[in-house]
């Protein structure tokens, strides 16, 4: 490297966080240019790149996963996972007895969540991922 371009590192390593944040922002506004990509990781201390440049995305789709049933409880937890699903008695049935599975996909949280109550109320036992 030239020995201007060394000065320059030199000076960016001296900065602080808050500094080298309003330099990106200059560099930004002098060239017409984003660095919103790279500006985290390259301006931020070490572990401090992550907590700001990854914001938690907040799960919009839910599943509902049947685990079992109480044994006398089948044919009330068939009928809940027939009425919620919308299939026919045989297919319900082939559903709720290969348990641990699958029910119901892509749903919003509020409807997982009623239908976690629906079928747990009849003896089922439901996970919401």
């Amino acid at each position: 490297m030239s020995t201007k371009t060394d000065q320059i590192l030199e000076s960016l390593k001296s900065l602080s966080l808050l500094e080298a944040a309003e330099l990106v922002k200059q560099i930004e506004d002098a060239f017409g240019v984003s660095a919103a990509a790279s500006a985290g990781v390259v301006m931020a201390a070490p572990g401090e790149a992550a907590a700001e440049a990854q914001p938690v995305e907040e799960q919009t789709e839910f599943a509902v996963h049947l685990d079992g049933f109480e044994a006398s409880a089948k044919i009330k937890v068939l009928k809940a996972v027939r009425e919620a699903t919308g299939l026919g008695l045989a297919e319900a049935k082939a559903l709720v007895e290969k348990a641990p599975t699958l029910v119901k996909e892509g749903l919003p949280k509020e409807a997982a969540e009623d239908l976690k109550k629906k079928i747990e109320a009849v003896g089922g036992t439901v996970t919401v991922k």
